[in-house]
């Protein structure tokens, strides 16, 4: 153990252990803008400086390594005004335009220079660049501050290695690799780098624009439905505390939009598990090759298809719960629609991910009633869109979905987190084999740590041994595929979820600078589960009526039209 002082305060650690995270034991804080937690510690930003007892340099916290005896001062006069010259030298090269950016409430470049009492640059930056406006991941490059935390995210954490840096010196800056455009360059769209970003150099597409028309337009109906995950998240930038950001509240918020229709995208989990479980059940007493591989993350089957192709094939073909729920949405509500005056219906996904744009345009997912789902909002733009209407979400009343597509179980719920999917697909897959109710421990599935890049189990059902392995993260991921390629291990049924720690932590979902909420987040789906008192998708009961009155049975020729798909054929 190393023995310090930071502002008078005695601090013991590990050695090893950077005056940053020796601070942040303490409860010190020290500004940072490029620091990323054992990823990116270059210095770059030099926002965290601090003034060492004995020596004439000041250091920067992130990657100085503390010393025995270490006297540390993190607020003197010579590193605050250090501090602020280095802030007014990264604004000199940001184009501040804080009134339109979007992420003006968690820049954290803007909260600094707001800390330091430093005034927005007004030095003239050219516009952001040439970028591909329909993309759903956009860069404004005149926004970068050369931090090199989303290459770093995107290469150590993502597998993806779409940025690169570029020059050298004050030259240095941040490119797509190889000077690829974005669409070529292997990009899962799981919005990692988003989150990431200190700045509003990188966002996600914003589509409110187009789903104001479609409430405006008095010839649609709107129909729009929420992820398992939001529930976790949509409280968090419009002031509603975890406890009172209900799925109730959540329901009454988005008829304060003005939608027409309000549906839970868990019943669409529920039928998913239908769909894929016996998909499953199929899967296990066949020969086909080992693992049959979860399909609901759009990222992922990006991923799989750019990086890791010999593995598509294998993927469920059951398509995402929101895009299943369009199908249905499409295919059964147009006469209802036509009743009340309208001639379209346009379909709303509030999602917690990026690529769920680029999956809605997916044109394989279409069927007889069109598109599946017209678009994506993330969370952020939900929450801009409450803003915007001025909802006071707090004071809300908590409301039902409708029905009959708004009815779900804790299993659908869970769907938000990593290891949630197959824990539900268990609970019914498990029940249908022995013939009674599944254990819920025995079906629990426990999230990987970076120590084991994946979770692995297991079960003997009914006789039947049943191998199955979770992972979250695309790193992770490559290392579970990379290990079945070497035939290291062996798995029957391979949860992947793209996003660190699920769709808690999509791309899509508000930003808390330096701060993972996943862990958090979860928590929130797994207490809302555990009060649920349906848990089994099997035993929600407007699953068996749907089968009964629209879609036969799973599996069956009509649910193959709607709710099935071939990634293979999908074009990249």
């Amino acid at each position: 153990m190393v023995k310090l002082s930071i502002d008078g305060c005695s601090v013991e650690v590990i050695e090893g252990t950077t005056v940053l995270e020796a601070a942040r034991l303490a409860g010190i804080s020290i500004p940072t803008l490029c620091e990323l937690k054992d990823l990116n510690l270059i210095a770059s930003c030099r926002v965290c400086i601090v003034e060492i007892e004995g020596n004439g340099a000041l250091c920067a916290a992130c990657n100085t390594v503390v010393n025995e005896g270490m006297t540390v001062r993190t607020n003197t006069p010579r590193v605050v005004a250090a501090r602020r010259g280095n802030v007014e030298a990264i604004l000199s090269q940001h184009r501040s335009a804080c009134t339109s950016c979007v992420r003006v409430k968690t820049c954290a470049l803007r909260k600094l220079a707001e800390d330091l009492a430093v005034g927005e640059s007004v030095v003239s930056m050219p516009a952001k660049g040439a970028w591909d406006a329909s993309f759903p991941l956009q860069r404004d490059e005149s926004k970068c501050i050369k931090c090199m935390r989303c290459v770093a995210i995107c290469e150590k954490v993502q597998h993806c290695a779409v940025w690169d840096r570029a020059g050298v010196g004050p030259s240095t800056g941040v490119v797509v690799k190889y000077g690829l455009g974005i669409d070529e360059a292997g990009c899962a769209l799981c919005g990692q780098c988003i989150t990431h970003c200190p700045t509003g150099a990188l966002t996600a597409r914003d589509d409110i624009g187009y789903v104001l028309d479609a409430i405006l337009d008095p010839e649609v109906m709107t129909v729009v439905q929420v992820a398992p995950a939001v529930r976790a998240s949509w409280g968090e930038d419009v002031g509603v505390s975890r406890e009172n950001a209900t799925p109730g509240r959540l329901a009454s918020a988005l008829r304060a939009l003005g939608f027409d229709r309000v549906f839970d995208t868990d019943f669409a989990a529920d039928l998913t598990i239908m769909e894929e479980g016996s998909e499953f059940l199929e899967f296990i007493g066949s020969d086909k090759p080992r693992p049959m591989l979860t399909s609901c993350c759009p990222s992922w089957v990006r991923f799989a298809k750019l990086h890791f192709p010999n593995y598509v094939d294998r993927l469920s073909s059951a398509k995402s719960p929101h895009q299943m729920l369009g199908a249905l949405v499409k295919n059964t509500m147009r006469e209802e629609a036509e009743a009340s005056g309208k001639k379209k219906l346009f379909v709303v996904s509030i999602m917690p991910c990026v690529a769920k744009k680029y999956e809605a345009d997916v044109p394989e997912l279409s069927t007889e009633g069109g598109a599946d789902v017209d678009a994506v909002l993330t969370v952020r733009e939900f929450d801009r869109m409450l803003h915007l209407f001025g909802v006071d979400c707090a004071a809300l009343e908590e409301t039902a979905f409708d029905n009959p597509l708004g009815l779900s179980t804790g299993a659908g719920t869970i769907f938000g987190r990593t290891g949630g999917v197959m824990e539900a697909a268990l609970r019914t897959a498990a029940t249908i084999l022995t013939g009674e109710p599944a254990s819920l421990e025995a079906c629990s599935c426990i999230s990987a740590t970076p120590e084991t890049p994946w979770m692995a189990k297991e079960l003997d059902v009914a006789g039947t041994k049943v191998r199955i392995a979770v992972a979250s993260g695309l790193a992770n991921t490559a290392k579970l595929l990379n290990a079945l390629d070497a035939g290291e291990v062996e798995f029957d049924f391979v949860e992947i979820m793209a996003c660190p720690g699920g769709c808690v932590n999509g791309g899509g979902q508000p930003i808390r600078f330096n701060t993972e909420q996943a862990a958090e987040r979860a928590q929130v789906l797994d207490t809302l589960d555990a009060a649920e008192t349906l848990r089994m998708s099997h035993d929600n009961p407007d699953i068996p009526k749907l089968y009964d009155e629209v879609l036969e049975k799973p599996l069956s020729h009509r649910s193959h039209e709607w709710l099935h798909t071939d990634q293979e054929t999908w074009n990249i």
